[in-house]
């Protein structure tokens, strides 16, 4: 038989082909696993741009050595097989094997799409360590195959590891040469194109608005979350929103007419125009806002995802925004590069994760950034004012898990916005993953369905959309008719809590109708966002069979509400006393009243009858708590006086009671699903939070009576809230055995807020010592309960600045020189919790103030004269209310009503909308 040798001449080329490859791939490979380890090591993504064509020149290195290996293999094995060296044979078989494996695995970890798509974590974490571990066993393998043959040129292979050092030595340098710099502040010199908005761009210059506007390319892989974001709020953001454009059209009028220019709209478009912003467009007064290509480009999948930095919680778009970094060909024309460049992210995604999702994103100071808002004196040509602030109330909240005094809290503490405002959706995206270990993957919803029922209404949007949003509101409170009050005044004699018990109404006798709204599953204030133009009101019906006796909330022919109804809203005046009715940011001056209810709290609003004379019954009081995303004139004033406000109209909550007015009079209501000492709690929080201020104080009284209501039904919120109470009037030994009658109760009270309002009661008391500990078991959060519940109180700036506070006290006690040493100290401490409340919120008007007065002490007068420069800033104007409230007042009899410290509705005022004349 003719001698065939194992490698022929021509075999040989092939082989020296396979070994050049694999040497090339090896080097690098030591480049690309010495990036992955170091990132091990540090915790941080450090691949960047470079290692992408670094990678992509894996691939095709990996993709070349295919056919050779698998060639060389089976003519190698085919003339090899039958040799009578078995050693060198049977090794022979475990390194071509091996090799396939290689191989192989390299296919599954690249995501080939429409050829290998494997998803599966576990095979994937199978396939990436046997890739990892392959290469190192092939040379092995290659080296016992080899000893079992020809001798190895040992030169050879040392120079060949030589080459690969300098090679990772070499690649190294070229890796350190990306120049971003992660998570830090864009720098000043860029405030000449941004200010009064508070963005930055990483380097101070403009981004092009190609860059910013790149949503094709994300829809790419991302589909199901492109189809909510483009019928969400933020891609409608801007000029392609009707309502927003009408708007911002008047301010920049209105501030070209005043300074020359528009630039403090600015102000506007950190959040809401960012692309003609960032890009440098929208400082133009000619701007043409409806045709300009970014004008309705709203906020981006880019924008949200390219901010590297919350430079502070300020809000008004302080962040900082960089013209992102994408993989090689992603916005090439050719097909085949597009290709590449998608299969490069999806092999190796965690430069594009690190890039457009960072851990700022599930923090709620990333969405505080623009739904948290003050308005700057160079908008208004007044001073800073506080605007629309989800961030505070949220934060403050016994939902976040920070607030230590709140009357409800969750079973865990929501730590982002995002669990509630971007729901998990199911989805087949490839950046879809299993959230709950379920079998099912998911993505986070860009619908964020919230509170906008207008504009998908005004855009024709697809019906689900509304709906989405109809969805989210209904169970974001509840009403409830709690009671009737004999004589129809606040003091009268309390029937309730109406159901399961019913009181008998008697013809020609004045009632008081009692209605509780509580916020539920909400983690701000309720109404937010536009509160001026939100439209919120409850609306009352009272029937004796089909005849209508008494109503509020009842609307015109062109839709409007009756203004003499009950709002849950802000109603804002401008420096002349007209309503700030168009979204006229400018022209803010001061509230005439806030109706907005804090999550987890509530609100009574009371409603007089008189029962007709031989009315037949029986009578069905029905309430419902209305929500309208904009009032009619604001709608009028963007499509003209003629026009009919048909905005979608979403029915939150209601309630409905049938009550008999004769003893034998047999009536049927369903039941109530409330505990009864929660509508007792939620009554008492309600007249509690009315009697907070100045002359509401005068329904304190009938809280009290409902917490007493709650202890005797044995729940420990009503000693808490009975100790709240008497604090509010100064009744501080009635507080302390309240709070002692908290905490034996089984089970007690939450021991936070015992501990809080202990330490309110001690400082009253003055024994500052104890109430200083108390606050500082609050501040470190001391409770077992609460740390499994997954709340941390030391982000209370209240309690943190009733503790610099209290210690500043305290200080005033260690007096003479003796002592002064221990002042100093305490005043030390003092200033650190002040400190502390500035970090959490820098425009706090108590910790600047002082602060002023502590540095004054220590005769630093440079920086008591910083504080007490910025509290004078950021405190209100207490003289601005004058003129402008009376000039309202007087001239709109609805609004100066609603304004009253205690507040009563008239069911059957004469030309009440709906009513009728009576």
């Amino acid at each position: 038989m003719r001698y065939v040798p194992a490698v022929s001449s021509r075999l040989r080329k092939l082989l020296y082909l396979v070994l050049a490859l694999f040497t090339a791939l090896a080097l690098n490979g030591m480049y690309l696993a010495g990036v992955t380890f170091a990132e091990w090591l540090s915790g941080d993504t450090l691949q960047n741009y470079f290692y992408q064509y670094m990678f992509l020149a894996h691939l095709g290195l990996g993709l070349l050595l295919v056919v050779p290996v698998v060639v060389f293999g089976i003519v190698h094995i085919y003339n090899a097989h039958g040799r009578p060296n078995r050693r060198a044979v049977q090794v022979g078989y475990a390194l071509y094997s091996t090799a396939l494996c290689l191989l192989v695995t390299g296919v599954i970890l690249t995501r080939v799409e429409g050829i290998v798509d494997v998803r599966s974590e576990l095979v994937r974490g199978v396939a990436y360590w046997t890739h990892i571990v392959s290469p190192l066993l092939v040379i092995w393998l290659f080296v016992l195959h080899r000893l079992a043959g020809p001798p190895i040129q040992w030169r050879v292979g040392a120079g060949v590891g030589a080459v690969g050092l300098l090679f990772a030595i070499a690649m190294a340098v070229f890796h350190a040469q990306d120049p971003r710099r992660w998570n830090v502040e864009g720098p000043a010199s860029g405030e000449k194109y941004f200010f009064p908005s508070l963005a930055r761009t990483a380097t101070g210059q403009f981004i092009p608005a190609s860059v910013l506007m790149a949503d094709s390319y994300c829809k790419r892989c991302h589909a199901d979350v492109h189809r909510g974001w483009v019928h969400s709020m933020h891609r409608f953001s801007s000029f392609n929103n009707p309502a927003y454009r009408f708007s911002v059209r008047e301010t920049r009028r209105v501030l070209l007419e005043r300074d020359g220019n528009v630039q403090a709209s600015r102000f506007c478009a950190g959040c809401h125009d960012p692309v003609p912003f960032f890009s440098g467009a929208f400082d133009d007064p000619h701007f043409d806002d409806e045709r300009h290509p970014t004008a309705s480009a709203g906020i981006t999948c880019t924008v949200c995802h390219a901010v590297t930095h919350i430079n502070s919680p300020r809000g008004n778009a302080d962040y900082t925004i960089e013209e992102p970094t994408h993989y090689p060909f992603a916005f090439s024309d050719h097909p085949f590069l597009q290709w590449v460049n998608e299969q490069l992210v999806k092999a190796k995604p965690a430069l594009h994760k690190k890039t457009f999702l960072k851990p700022l994103h599930r923090t709620p100071e990333f969405c505080g950034t623009c739904h948290k808002v003050h308005l700057p004196k160079e908008l208004n040509d007044y001073k800073w004012l506080r605007g629309q602030n989800h961030y505070d109330s949220y934060h403050l909240s016994g939902v976040s898990g920070h607030g230590a005094a709140s009357f409800y809290y969750p079973d865990r503490a929501e730590h982002n916005c995002n669990g509630c405002h971007m729901p998990l959706e199911d989805s087949n995206d490839f950046g879809a993953r299993d959230f709950a270990a379920v079998g099912q993957r998911q993505v986070h919803g860009h619908l964020f369905p919230s509170a906008n029922t207008a504009i998908p209404h005004l855009l024709d949007f697809p019906d689900w959309v509304n709906e989405e949003h109809r969805k989210f509101l209904r169970g974001v409170a509840r009403v409830d008719i709690f009671g009737l009050r004999e004589g129809g005044v606040i003091d009268g004699e309390l029937r309730g809590p109406i159901r399961p018990a019913l009181p008998t109404l008697m013809p020609e006798r004045s009632y008081l109708l009692e209605v509780v709204i509580r916020t539920l599953r909400l983690g701000h204030l309720l109404t937010q966002g536009t509160a001026d133009s939100n439209e919120l009101w409850l609306e009352v019906s009272l029937r004796a069979g089909d005849e209508l006796i008494g109503h509020s909330g009842g609307r015109a022919a062109d839709g409007g509400v009756d203004p003499w109804s009950h709002f849950v809203n802000a109603y804002v005046l401008d420096r002349y006393g007209e309503r700030i009715d168009r979204r006229n940011a400018q022209d803010i001056f001061v509230p005439l009243y806030n109706h907005q209810i804090p999550p987890g709290a509530s609100d009574v609003v009371h409603y007089r009858f008189v029962l007709p004379k031989g009315v037949r019954g029986p009578v069905t009081m029905e309430v419902k708590l209305q929500y309208r995303k904009f009032d009619t004139t604001y709608m009028q004033h963007i499509y003209g006086p003629e026009h009919r406000n048909d905005l979608p109209i979403t029915t939150i909550a209601s309630d409905r009671v049938t009550l008999p007015i004769v003893v034998s009079e047999v009536v049927s209501n369903a039941p109530v699903e409330i505990l009864e000492w929660e509508r007792w709690n939620d009554y008492g929080i309600g007249l509690l939070r009315k009697g907070s201020v100045g002359a509401r104080k005068g329904e304190l009284r009938q809280a009290e009576e409902a917490f007493q209501a709650v202890e005797r039904l044995k729940h420990p919120y009503g000693p808490l809230n009975l100790a709240r109470t008497y604090i509010k009037e100064g009744r501080l030994e009635e507080a302390t055995q309240a709070l002692r009658r908290a905490a034996q109760h089984d089970p007690p009270a939450p021991a936070w807020s015992i501990e809080w309002f202990t330490g309110l009661v001690n400082k009253q008391n003055g024994f500052l010592d104890e109430a200083i500990e108390n606050f500082r078991r609050v501040v470190d959060t001391q409770f077992v309960e609460a740390v499994e519940r997954e709340f941390a109180f030391g982000a209370d700036y209240r309690v943190l600045n009733e503790l610099g506070l209290t210690v500043f006290e305290r200080s005033r006690r260690d007096r003479g020189e003796r002592r002064r040493e221990a002042r100093h100290a305490r005043l030390r401490e003092a200033s650190e919790w002040f400190q502390k409340t500035l970090a959490i919120d820098p425009e706090n008007v108590t910790a600047h103030f002082n602060l002023a007065r502590i540095y004054a002490e220590f005769g630093d007068a440079q920086r008591a004269q910083e504080h007490r420069a910025l509290h004078g800033r950021y405190r209100p104007d207490d003289n601005s209310r004058g003129t402008a409230v009376r000039q309202h007042r007087s001239t709109y009899p609805a609004a100066d009503h609603a304004a009253e410290s205690v507040v009563i509705y008239n069911l059957q005022r004469v030309g009440a909308f709906g009513l009728g004349e009576r």
